[in-house]
């Protein structure tokens, strides 16, 4: 971010200026949210407190009621110029004050150590006091880059403003759970390379008027001791773009009439060149026969995904001589597995930990959990609005899998597949009602798959 603003001042854009878009920007949801009801703004020494004096004053020439209290004297030229700027009372930080909404502005991005006793006192005050919370930027308190709370018993907010590009804490765990909404004012900076990427809702298209079930891709679901796991992927990747799926199963297993299933041996069933992507994982299985499956995966040239137990039977002399597209789905225990089997030491935040892991696997990696990062060896990184919940139960992860590998399957860039199963998914899971089934996400992957067209 700071590189972002340092090219458009570069450009000859003033810093007074940045904060005046950042602040109006953020002015605008906060009034939104309001309703026309009090507000009360908690500012900062810093340029976080400046974006205060400059929402506040924004409300203000709207007819808003707003209140300022600051915590601090300025301390920035910046700042010090938007406190010159707004047009009301300045309390200080033994003011009473109750409303309708508070807005953060004390402390915002680079934040590195706790707040003081003193600062965290009054922050918590004030949110006790209002029914509604807004944090611009980041709630105070917290590590921008990791997404770590720097203090015990920071408020929860209702909405989060962030100010010209996305932060990984916006994503992260366990910071992403108190910040409410997530929405993003444009202040004109390019992103710069390394910075957080959000997943947004991809841009996906009919089949070609020529088009045929093998043009649009086949998918081989490879099945094993638990085939229910393998079936609920194969649902979803049949809503997920692919023309084909096919099942490749145990003897015994019967589908739905729609799904083709081959229950040849497998090493048989692989022969067939038309194959686009293999998926390997979901109810594999952990024992001899599994690992068999496993390496007769690996070793054909298919791109493929591996989920579920491929992840845990998953060790470096199977990826030895492998050249082929991979794309790996670990929750956090099979984050752990993985890095454990390919020596990694699982040091640093969560998006470092999928970055070396992607190294490591020449893989894109989906670290997926209640915070989920996308990872390419290449270094490009992304990172998933926050889904509900109710994704907590057991067969989503298999829905996932399958998504994203019936996306790869369509001639997708892994990395880009990856990002479009994640979204896929979590439209999905917001389209189904409250205690939904894995087999009702699967369903719902198909009207997520519209809203994209």
């Amino acid at each position: 971010m700071r590189a972002a603003e340092g090219e458009l001042i570069a450009q000859g854009v003033s810093v007074d200026a940045l904060m005046q878009r950042a602040g109006r920007g953020a002015a605008d949801h906060v009034w939104r949210l309001s309703g026309g009801r009090p507000i009360t703004v908690l500012c900062g020494p810093g340029n976080n407190g400046g974006d205060g004096y400059v929402l506040a004053e924004a409300i203000r020439e709207r007819g808003g009621e707003v209140a300022v209290i600051t915590a601090a004297d300025p301390a920035t030229p910046a700042a010090i110029a938007a406190r010159k700027g707004w047009h009301g009372p300045v309390l200080n930080g033994d003011a009473t004050r109750r409303g309708d909404v508070l807005v953060d502005c004390l402390f915002g991005t680079g934040l590195t150590r706790p707040l003081s006793a003193d600062h965290l006192a009054l922050l918590q005050r004030l949110a006790a006091s209002h029914e509604r919370r807004v944090a611009v930027d980041l709630p105070s308190g917290v590590d921008s880059d990791l997404g770590l709370a720097l203090n015990h018993d920071l408020p929860g907010y209702d909405l989060t403003v962030a100010l010209g590009a996305w932060k990984f804490a916006h994503f992260l765990m366990p910071s992403s759970a108190a910040m409410g909404a997530l929405r993003l004012v444009d202040i004109g900076v390019t992103i710069a390379p390394g910075a957080a990427v959000a997943i947004g809702r991809p841009r996906l298209t009919a089949p070609a008027v020529d088009a045929h079930k093998y043009t649009r891709g086949l998918l081989g679901v490879i099945g094993g001791a638990m085939p229910g796991a393998a079936l609920l992927a194969a649902r979803a990747a049949q809503h997920a773009g692919a023309g084909y799926i096919k099942l490749l199963a145990n003897p015994g297993v019967s589908p739905s009439p729609d799904l083709v299933t081959d229950s040849a041996p497998l090493a048989e069933a692989l022969g067939d060149a038309r194959f686009s992507a293999l998926l390997i994982g979901p109810g594999l299985g952990r024992r001899g026969e599994a690992r068999e499956r496993l390496t007769l995966a690996l070793a054909e040239p298919f791109p493929a995904v591996l989920d579920a137990d491929a992840l845990v039977l998953l060790a470096p002399r199977l990826l030895a001589e492998r050249a082929a597209t991979l794309i790996v789905t670990p929750h956090e225990g099979e984050l752990h597995a993985l890095e454990r089997a390919f020596n990694l030491d699982g040091a640093g935040s969560k998006v470092e930990r999928a970055s070396a892991l992607a190294g490591a696997l020449n893989a894109v990696v989906v670290a997926k959990g209640p915070d989920t990062v996308v990872a390419s060896p290449d270094g490009r990184l992304a990172l998933a609005h926050p889904a509900t919940s109710w994704l907590a139960t057991a067969g989503t992860g298999d829905v996932l899998a399958g998504t994203i590998a019936s996306r790869l399957a369509t001639g997708a860039d892994p990395f880009v597949a990856a990002c479009q199963g994640v979204w896929l998914h979590g439209e999905a899971a917001r389209l189904c009602p409250p205690a939904f089934t894995a087999g009702q996400l699967a369903e719902a992957i198909g009207p997520a798959y519209a809203a994209c067209l």
